[in-house]
């Protein structure tokens, strides 16, 4: 399931508000066990552009 998650987020990476709608929809996806590496990828991946979307929601996660 993570590689289908990664595969819509690359896609829609292009838009903030359809990368944010697809990551909040990709975490309820995932089981626990993946989101420590899913969270790493998406660090590595898109924090250039959208840190402030990730952290908004890797940091609920971790609280």
């Amino acid at each position: 399931m993570m590689d289908y998650v990664k595969t819509i987020l690359l896609k829609v990476s292009f838009d903030k508000k359809l990368f944010e709608k697809e990551l909040r929809k990709g975490l309820n996806m995932l089981v626990p066990s993946e989101l420590e590496e899913f969270r790493e990828w998406c660090y590595r991946t898109f924090a250039k552009i959208y840190e402030p979307i990730l952290n908004k929601y890797f940091i609920r996660l971790a609280g």
